[in-house]
């Protein structure tokens, strides 16, 4: 029978690139996994976070087998690149930092003591994704490592990392029909497969039996109790056991659910033939100090937050999570996104577009049981890096290839802003998906319910849906009148209040996904005086506070009753009178001064009282919801903390002005100079960059275009890539045919330092 020995513990770690050691190396720092060399300089800003190869050893004892088992190494992920040698053979490379890879190491291993040794590399590789985006790309072992031990004759380990079972079920009146498959390794007519059902009371309810070169069946499920999302999570649990004769040499098994689904662009998305508006949030894996190498209840932990919320899908960015979160995700009923990390730039070497595929395959073969997942997604702002010659065949190609390896589920893409609606992007997958930031990066708020409305009424056929959107919520900051990119918890509050609303408004969004559930890192950035992390989160980076977002949120999707008096961080306040805003999911609220009623409202998510008296010293606030109450208390001031506000320059949150309005068009040749000498639209941006006149220059140039506001950050993120490859976001009705030879001439006028 099948063994799994998880070998996380006693491992020996170095940064340096040592190559691959002929004993146990005891001058290395000692390490258990999950690991990454990054948990801290990858979350610090400065966008210098290590990246190379590291090395990873340890002994390993021959584990108890019979003679003819077999013994697999498995990784569950190597970010991003692996080399795996054991007593100084090479066994294996995997590339991909994000999928589990097995391999077979029968043949390496000695009776005595044993030597494993992993190369893992995150260094930039051009094959490899994700090759740029807004987040850490963490290196390590971050998640388990085990050893199965299995009879000559087993289910197949090898392939993609998957099962080795498959359950495709298919609701049909009156229950469902299951399609079963199985695969298996080193079998003969001998040998056997029975399938087992069994109900979450551990019942047996079906039950088959096949020979192994005729693995397939088709099983009824009269009655089948449904997947039902978060309502009624029902799981059913498949065995298949691999008997020869009279015992059973192998064994594996796989949770389901039944259930179906589709999507109507003119009414949203359904389950089980319910409409049931997809509401909720994006996650990123790694937390605060720990980097990407979260323990397991960590994934567990993060499920029950987002269900706290109310929420019902989560969109998985933009890789492929643990095993553990998607277990959590079937569970607890959550709809999944899954997508892998082709993000902001396609480079045009073909094996990183094999590496796609690859990544691709990874990904559906290894998480195709489970009912949570109902969206493959094929790129995420994919243009950022331009609209590159060959990208939308790659994209055809990876869509073409999820609907080949997987008929029962639907694609999606999540768009930059700026991708045109008219777009053939727009026409390639299932679904579609934009993320939009109007009201912070750019734009007015009410840009985002303009936008969806005209998208909606000039593709009818299309289903729309918003895959990012939000702002930076830092809790230090507060003021009496929030406004765009004061980096405040008040803004974030009030820019998810409208956006809430208009989402409520419009059942037809196939899904929205709140960017992000959780602060995470990026080293690149440094906004709001927090470096290192994207601070757009619900919850803090370190999961312990809860913003005042994460309550509207609740108010709007949670059943369960309660009621949030937000400003509680804002605890100091000048002046005699202040305004106390409350969220809850009840239908009135009574708010109470140092025990004595104040007044009373009617409520509908977001509640304001106005003209609140401030007694001198503390006042305690307290709102009561028929039986739940929250409180907090206030001190009045004569002057606010500095610490509440961030210094900052004036900004209305319009982007920037069309540079092209103003630029000086005359005398432009049809035939761009590159003089070395001068900067050109052919230089990176972090040379542009060491310029003050060229990056004002390109931050108008791209800021105009796309009407945003580019920060330093951004800047980092986008470093590596120069204008002329980002061509892409000049594409639009606001700039001219030769915008290329406008900013080239301009360019090509400021004389770069000696």
């Amino acid at each position: 029978m099948r063994t799994i020995w998880n070998i996380n513990s006693d491992w020996m770690f170095t940064k340096e690139n040592a190559g691959v050691p002929a004993q146990l190396p005891l001058d290395w720092e000692p390490v258990e996994l999950p690991h990454t060399w990054n948990a801290k300089d990858g979350q610090d800003g400065g966008a210098d976070y290590f990246k190379g190869a590291c090395w990873y050893a340890k002994e390993l004892p021959m584990p108890e087998k019979a003679e003819n088992d077999r013994v697999f190494l498995e990784i569950n992920a190597a970010a991003n690149a692996a080399t795996v040698y054991v007593n100084g053979e090479k066994v294996t490379y995997h590339e991909g930092g994000y999928s589990t890879f097995r391999v077979d190491i029968t043949n390496q291993l000695k009776e005595e003591e044993n030597l494993l040794a992993i190369c893992v590399d995150n260094s930039d590789k051009s094959n490899i994704y994700p090759q740029m985006a807004d987040f850490t790309f963490y290196g390590g072992l971050y998640r388990d490592v085990n050893l199965i031990v299995v009879p000559e004759a087993h289910f197949d380990l090898e392939f993609y990392g998957a099962p080795g079972l498959t359950v495709t079920p298919r609701v049909i009146d009156g229950g469902a029909m299951l399609d079963l498959n199985a695969w298996v390794k080193n079998a003969d007519e001998n040998y056997t497969i029975v399938y087992t059902i069994e109900d979450m009371a551990a019942q047996i309810v079906a039950e088959a039996v096949r020979p192994c070169d005729k693995a397939a069946v088709k099983l009824a499920l009269p009655g089948a109790h449904l997947w039902n999302g978060v309502k009624d999570p029902y799981l059913y649990t498949c065995t298949a056991k691999l008997v020869r004769r009279n015992e059973v040499v192998d064994e594996v098994s796989t949770r389901f659910g039944v259930r179906s689904f589709h999507v109507d662009p003119q009414k949203g998305f359904y389950l089980n033939g319910v409409l049931t508006p997809l509401r909720g949030v994006s996650r990123h894996q790694d937390k605060l100090g720990v980097g990407n190498a979260l323990e397991a209840w960590e994934h567990w932990e993060d499920v029950e937050y987002i269900r706290e919320i109310g929420a019902n899908t989560v969109r998985l960015a933009h890789y492929q999570h643990n095993q553990e979160f998607y277990d959590a995700c079937d569970e607890a009923g959550l709809i999944v996104w899954a997508e892998i990390p082709f993000i902001s730039v396609m480079n045009e070497d073909p094996a990183a577009h094999e590496n796609c595929r690859s990544q691709m395959k990874e990904l559906i073969y290894q998480n195709y049981n489970h009912p949570s997942i109902c969206f493959w997604g094929i790129a995420n702002e994919i243009t950022i890096g331009g609209m590159k010659e060959g990208l939308l065949d790659n994209l055809k190609d990876l869509n073409q290839l999820v609907h080949q390896l997987d008929p029962t589920r639907q694609s999606t893409i999540a768009q930059v802003s700026m991708v045109p609606m008219d777009s053939p992007m727009n026409e390639i997958t299932d679904v579609v998906s934009y993320n939009h930031y109007f009201g912070w990066y750019g734009g007015k708020l009410t840009g985002n319910e303009e936008w969806l409305d005209k998208f909606h009424a000039m593709h009818p056929n299309i289903p729309i849906g918003i895959s990012e959107y939000g702002a930076e919520g830092i809790i230090t900051y507060h003021g009496d009148s929030p406004v765009v990119k004061d980096y405040s918890e008040g803004y974030q509050a009030l820019y998810h209040e409208h956006m809430a609303k208009i989402i409520a408004e419009r059942p037809w969004l196939w899904a929205t996904h709140v960017w992000n559930m959780f602060d995470f890192g990026c080293d690149g950035r440094d906004e709001g005086g927090v470096a290192g992390r994207n601070n757009k989160g619900l919850m803090t980076f370190d999961r312990k506070i809860r913003k005042e977002a994460f309550y509207l949120y609740k108010a709007y999707w949670s059943e369960e009753p309660f009621v949030y008096v937000c400003g509680r961080r804002y605890a100091q306040r000048a002046g005699e009178k202040t305004t106390v805003k409350v969220y809850t999911n009840q239908p009135s609220v009574a708010l109470y001064l140092d025990g004595q009623r104040f007044e009373v409202k009617n409520a509908n998510k977001v509640v304001v009282f106005e003209n609140v008296p401030l007694n001198e010293g503390f006042t305690t606030v307290v709102a009561k919801a028929g039986e739940w109450m929250d409180s907090i208390t206030l001190e009045r001031v004569e002057k606010l903390p500095d610490i509440y506000t961030l210094p900052r320059e004036e900004d209305d949150g319009e982007g920037v002005a069309n540079w092209f309005d103003t630029a000086d068009t005359t005398d432009v040749p049809q035939e761009m100079t590159f003089d070395p000498a001068y900067y050109s639209i052919k230089d990176p941006i972090k040379e542009i960059a060491k310029c003050e006149e060229a990056m004002t220059l390109l931050t108008q140039v791209i800021g105009g275009a796309a009407n945003i506001k580019l920060n330093p950050g951004m800047m980092n993120m986008v470093g590596e890539l120069n204008l002329e490859t980002m061509a892409g976001m000049l594409q639009n009705d606001k700039v001219p045919e030769n915008a290329m030879q406008i900013v080239n001439a301009a360019l090509q006028k400021i004389k770069k330092p000696e």
